[in-house]
């Protein structure tokens, strides 16, 4: 059961990675995913990969 919890959280942070139209929008939204999945090393991580996610 935590495993498939994980893997659905993981997925949705993911989506929200890149939420946004510009690099600020996409690393905020990035890092505040990250930040509930995995705590500050995750919203470093979710911020890092936000902003570098392009359409």
């Amino acid at each position: 059961m935590r495993v498939l919890a994980l893997v659905v959280v993981s997925g949705l942070t993911v989506s929200l990675s890149a939420c946004g139209h510009t690099v600020t929008q996409r690393a905020a939204t990035g890092g505040v995913g990250g930040l509930v999945v995995a705590g500050p090393i995750g919203a470093v991580a979710g911020a890092t990969a936000g902003a570098a996610t392009t359409k």
